[in-house]
Formats: C-alpha cells, sequence, structure tokens
C-alpha cells in the first residue's frame, strides 16, 4: 500500500499525524473492501460504497456531493476514467484539503462539491450547497445522537432555521465587484473560484460544518472533532422541561459567536413558561449570574436577543463591556456588534423615579435597540436606521411590541461563591438579594463581609 502512493499524495498526507493516516487509510479500506478491484494498485470506492457505509447518518444528497468533489479532484499526472471509482490518491487529499487545507485547498473540493460542472457556479447553487451543508450538520447531530441535552429542539427535516442560517451565510458572499447577493436576478450571478475561496475564507462556518459531515457523518476520527465548542451542554433544572426558543441551527449560531471560553455550557435561569410573567422574578433568577444569552419572541413571530458578557446588576448606569452584542434569529439569523459609538452596552433598573425601569441593551435611555419594559410583557426596538451602540436595525416586528416567551441562560461556568458560617442568605440566593434591591432598601452587610479566600 505505502509503494503505491505518489509524491503529490505524499504532499498531502503530511498534514495528517501518522496517527491520522491510520484512520484515513483504513476507512478507505473499508470503503474499497467490495469493488471490483481489490489489489493496492487499482483500489476504489463507489458512491453505492459511500452510501452504504453512511447509512442514514446523512441526507443522501450530501453524501453525493461529497462523492462528486473527491471524484472531480484533479491529481496531475493521474488521468482516470470518468467510470473510475474515488481512489486512494482522490480521498485522501481530499480528506486533507476539508480537513487540515487552506482556504484555497478546501475551496477546490467546494467548488466541485456545488457543481460538478466547470466553474464558474450560479449564486443559486452556492445557496443550495449552504442549505444541504447545514441540514447535513443537523441531520447528523440527531442522528449521532449528540445534541449534549439539546434532544428534541428541532424537526430536522421541516425546519425554517436551516434556511435561515444557509441565507445568513450566503449573505457573506461577496459576488464579482464586491456585491452582495440581492434582487431577483441574483441567483444566476456568477460565483467563480476566487469568489468562493473569499467565503470558504471568511465564513469560518462553511469550514467547521464539512469537518462534522466528515468526522460524525463519514465516521472519520470523529474524536478530532470538539463538540463542545459547537453545541453547548444544556442544563435545566430536574422536572422543568420545557420547549426552548432556540433549536439546533439557531443554537450553534450564537453560541459560535460567544467568547470561546464561554460556548462549552448554558443553563437555564429564567423561562416565562416556568417562572411566569413577572418582572420581579426575572431579576430574582438573572442577576449576579455571570454572562448570559436573552432572547424572546414578539407576538408576530420575530425571535431576537442580547448577549450580556458581564452579570446583570441592578444599577441606575449602564454595565457591560464592548463583547456584547443583539442578535436576530428569525425572521433571519444576524448578529450586531459594537461599534464603537458609544458604551451604552447592558442597562438594568427598577423603582427610580426620573429615568426607565426595565432591562435595556443598546441606544439611550426611551430608545433602545432591545428594551423589555418593568411591565412584564412590552418593550420596543427602535432603530432609526440603527441602533447606535450595536447598528442593529429593529429586530421586532413592531417598533413596540408585545411578548409572552422569554428565557435567559448563563453561559460558561457558573460563578460558585463558597458558603460558609455566617454568610447571609442573599450570598446564595440571588432572587432574595434582588427583590430586596427593588424594593428599594439598602443591603447593610453588602461589601462589609470578608471576601472568600479562594
Amino acid at each position: 500500500m505505502g509503494n503505491s502512493r505518489s509524491g503529490l499524495q505524499h504532499k498531502f498526507t503530511s498534514q495528517f499525524l501518522p496517527e491520522e493516516q491510520v484512520e484515513v487509510d483504513r476507512l478507505f479500506n473499508v470503503l474499497s473492501a467490495e469493488e471490483a478491484n481489490p489489489r493496492p494498485p487499482f483500489q476504489t470506492f463507489s458512491l453505492k460504497a459511500l452510501k452504504r457505509h453512511v447509512g442514514k447518518a446523512l441526507p443522501p444528497e450530501m453524501v453525493t456531493r461529497l462523492y462528486n468533489g473527491m471524484k472531480a479532484l484533479d491529481l496531475p499526472g493521474k488521468g482516470q476514467r470518468p467510470s473510475d471509482g474515488i481512489s486512494r490518491e482522490q480521498f485522501t487529499v481530499s480528506m486533507s484539503h476539508l480537513l487540515k487545507g487552506s482556504s484555497e485547498e478546501k475551496s477546490l473540493v467546494v467548488l466541485k462539491m456545488i457543481s460538478a460542472t466547470e466553474e464558474p457556479v450560479k449564486a443559486g447553487e452556492v445557496q443550495k450547497f449552504a442549505q444541504d451543508l447545514v441540514g447535513a450538520v443537523v441531520h447528523v447531530l440527531h442522528h449521532r445522537k449528540l445534541l449534549r441535552g439539546w434532544e428534541g429542539q428541532a424537526v430536522p427535516d421541516a425546519n425554517p432555521r436551516i434556511r435561515e442560517l444557509a441565507a445568513q451565510l450566503l449573505s457573506e458572499v461577496k459576488l464579482q465587484g464586491g456585491r452582495k447577493p440581492a434582487g431577483p436576478q441574483w441567483q444566476d450571478c456568477a460565483c467563480d473560484r476566487a469568489v468562493v475561496e473569499d467565503w470558504v475564507f471568511r465564513v469560518p462556518h462553511v469550514a467547521s460544518f464539512l469537518s462534522v459531515v466528515i468526522h460524525r457523518g463519514l465516521a472519520l476520527m470523529p474524536s478530532s472533532l470538539d463538540l463542545a465548542t459547537l453545541v453547548p451542554q444544556r442544563q435545566v433544572a430536574q422536572g422543568r422541561e420545557f420547549e426552548s426558543l432556540l433549536d439546533v441551527p439557531s443554537l450553534v449560531y450564537i453560541n459560535s459567536h460567544l467568547p470561546a471560553e464561554l460556548r462549552h455550557r448554558w443553563r437555564l435561569l429564567f423561562a416565562s413558561e416556568l417562572h411566569g410573567h413577572s418582572f420581579a422574578q426575572l431579576l430574582g433568577h438573572i442577576v449576579h449570574q455571570g454572562p448570559c444569552v436573552t432572547l424572546l419572541e414578539d407576538h408576530d413571530g420575530h425571535v431576537f436577543g442580547g448577549f450580556a458578557s458581564c452579570s446583570w446588576e441592578v444599577k441606575p448606569q449602564f454595565q457591560g463591556d464592548s463583547r456584547c452584542f443583539l442578535f436576530s434569529i428569525s425572521p433571519q439569523m444576524a448578529v450586531f456588534t459594537h461599534t464603537g459609538y458609544n458604551n451604552h452596552f447592558m442597562y438594568l433598573n427598577h423603582g427610580q423615579q426620573t429615568i426607565p425601569n426595565g432591562l435595556g441593551m443598546g441606544g439611550q435611555h426611551n430608545y433602545f435597540g432591545l428594551w423589555i419594559d418593568v411591565d412584564f410583557g412590552k418593550g420596543h426596538s427602535k432603530a432609526k436606521p440603527t441602533c447606535t451602540t450595536y447598528s442593529s436595525p429593529q429586530l421586532s416586528a413592531k417598533e413596540d411590541f408585545q411578548f409572552e416567551k422569554m428565557e435567559v441562560w448563563a453561559v460558561g461556568d457558573a460563578e460558585v461563591t463558597q458558603a460558609k458560617n455566617g454568610k447571609s442568605i442573599l450570598d446564595v440566593d440571588p432572587e432574595a438579594q434582588a427583590l430586596l434591591e427593588i424594593s428599594g432598601r439598602t443591603l447593610h452587610s453588602h461589601g462589609l463581609r470578608e471576601a472568600s479566600a479562594e
């Protein structure tokens, strides 16, 4: 087997560690075992063999795309008849490109996965590829039971969020001349190799989703994929399950924009379905709980929210830092980050006579990018034309909106305070502390007790 490898193959297999190359060879041997030419120099595998190996782990259209991408890979000096299957060299180099390669190398395979015809491809074909790629990721995560507690969130074959995430990926394509996909004729616009390479380079989701498809769909080096950074562990108190506004595509998308150290775990703090429609209850569950994600759905079906990079505190000043952002999930997915115009990242207040009482992110008093009023169930998203802090558009269907569904998730590891003799109940009961604060009473012991030595 080793004697049959070409110099070209050696060039690309050098990107694999020795133990990884063993796994690549093992999978190729499995795929080619039932083909007509079993001798090493002539081993190949067919689309039928690949589909048989994958089974139901991936949608058939994605298996076909993978096969076409490998089959069309041009290996100089390796002439092959159209009837030939995938050779060992093609398989190895393709896996090297997709898993270890540069954006240029990845785009060589991606172009042929998009269309078997010669480049350039059409923007509409890139759109269909993006939908198939997102759908394949959702499918394989469900099939392999890799959702880390998010099982039951979304139906893979009937999920509009797949199309929304695919549309977000497509929106990052820069057509010739720097144009963005827009207008009724954009689907016929040409995307040559340079356009696709630029897209793969600037949109890391493309490469990471392809890694999921290969590692988990083909079962090739599955342990090499760190799912904790893709799908966070879901923590909800026992017996408190509910139907979240999040599904797999939206979860993966929002999680990917969090600071890396916070992506591995989401812990439910508040859900209106579980804790009631009460601003006091909201405060009691979210203050002093570390960074968290807030999202809600208005009465018109728009789903949106924001990431708070610091613990929420009840006080009359803005708080937070430039890691905060606003986002939209439906009817489109997008993230809106700090513009540098001001530092109005987060705001949470109650019981004041002259300034607003509620939870806000971005903008200014009475003109927030996202506002949840103390009269729970009401809010606004004002942006004419965009929010000054985050450059976000109006997130809700109506500027002043109403909602019933809201949830808040702490992200990352919980901030643990060691309990010891003499500690106030306020140290271990954030709800009691928040309710005392919003009642206007002073926390006389706050700051007087010694901090934990740890």
